[in-house]
């Protein structure tokens, strides 16, 4: 739900799911509102912009090939300090020059969402490479790179990803155009849209709570909520969801609601997110209180319905959208988005209430109870339950999700 809040998706700005990041993978890289993003995510953007001055030849020897691979990894190195200095100095020019002009705009985004969502410095505290290959025009770098944000009470929150940058050579020097921080291939804290790992289903995640299906093929899931008032005393955000994938692979296809909570007021929206992309808000105005319902259908192949439903408004939101799923599990889920290089901080939603919940199941529509379910309680980094999911109810498809 994205900025990106990698809703998170997981996978948005504000202050940003997964859009905060749904988030926004358990994430949204969601791209949320104003200054949070799921990031759903997941987003998902990447801190580090690098630009070198490297010769490039069309056929470069072994020693040339070394020397730029070297080339490249100090230039990643200095982008990343100097990316660290920009948020810690409140001065974005300091790395205007380690990017296009394109990916710098889309850093000072992240940047302002990070410092909206509470956080007051960052660290690089390591960064390693698996990888660097360079074209005539264009270079490819993986890196696994470890952050840790210092938020403004103090606490701390060390996030690891994998980076997966390209570069291309603008003027003779080395820019960053994209920098994508993999779904399923990042630290749980970070990643939007996605569960910590796949052992996590069924017992905690450091953003997701809720329910979900695995263990056959998934090909529809749908769910209805009422939007919950969230207390706009202090900075945060979340993410309500579905989705498809995810769980236990790489892929997440999800939509939903978020909220998020910036100088003391709540802004409200609506989101899809197609992780490893940034989630996108739609054009649906949301409200507390309001009843939503989303439905993710698959048509044939890749091809994906999606709807987003708000009947006490009596809008609706529909779009057709191309993704290769593994249709390996379904989702019902909050979510505490995901903002560059963290978590963003679980807003204040109280009780979320999930009703009528199916999903598609091997070509049958069967509960959540009938899907054999498993329940998924959030927690912080010190194992503190932050949101717990109730027992299933007697109809099979309704549960609420309490925040503690």
């Amino acid at each position: 739900m994205n900025t990106q809040y990698d809703h998170i998706d997981d996978t948005s700005q504000q202050l940003p799911p997964a859009i905060i990041t749904p988030r926004r993978p358990l994430g949204l890289t969601i791209a949320i509102g104003v200054a949070l993003l799921a990031a759903a995510c997941t987003s998902t953007l990447g801190l580090a912009r690098v630009v070198q001055q490297v010769t490039a030849t069309a056929s470069p020897s072994a020693s040339a090939q070394s020397d730029t691979s070297a080339a490249l990894q100090a230039a990643l190195q200095r982008a990343n300090e100097e990316q660290q200095q920009a948020f810690n100095q409140n001065d974005p020019q300091l790395m205007a020059d380690t990017a296009t002009a394109a990916h710098y705009a889309e850093l000072v985004q992240t940047n302002t969402d990070l410092r909206n969502s509470g956080v007051t410095a960052i660290e690089l505290v390591s960064i390693s490479f698996n990888q660097v290959t360079a074209g005539n025009a264009t270079a490819q770098a993986t890196t696994r790179e470890t952050w840790r944000a210092t938020y403004a009470d103090g606490s701390t929150v060390d996030a690891t990803t994998q980076n997966d940058y390209t570069l291309v050579l603008d003027a003779g020097a080395w820019k960053v155009q994209s920098d994508v921080q993999p779904a399923g291939q990042v630290d749980p804290s970070t990643t939007p849209g996605q569960p910590a790992t796949a052992e996590a289903i069924g017992s905690t995640s450091q953003n997701w709570s809720g329910y979900v299906a695995s263990g056959g093929t998934f090909t529809a899931v749908t769910g209805t909520w009422i939007v919950p008032a969230v207390s706009s005393a202090s900075a945060g955000a979340d993410a309500t969801w579905v989705g498809i994938g995810g769980a236990s692979s790489t892929d997440l296809l999800q939509a939903g609601t978020q909220a998020v909570v910036s100088g003391g007021t709540v802004q409200y929206e609506a989101w899809i997110e197609m992780l490893p992309q940034p989630s996108q808000t739609v054009p649906l105005t949301i409200a507390a209180g309001d009843t939503v319902t989303v439905t993710l259908t698959q048509q044939s192949g890749a091809a994906w319905a999606i709807s987003i439903d708000d009947q006490s408004s009596a809008q609706t939101y529909r779009t057709t959208v191309s993704y290769a799923s593994t249709l390996s599990s379904a989702e019902w889920i909050e979510e505490a988005p995901s903002a560059g290089r963290g978590i963003v901080p679980l807003s204040q939603f109280g009780t979320l209430r999930f009703v009528a919940g199916s999903t598609v199941l091997d070509g049958k529509t069967v509960s959540l109870l009938d899907a054999a379910a498993t329940a998924i309680t959030m927690v912080d980094r010190f194992g503190q339950v932050l949101a717990t999911p109730s027992p299933l109810a007697a109809d099979g498809s309704s549960f609420t999700i309490a925040r503690t």
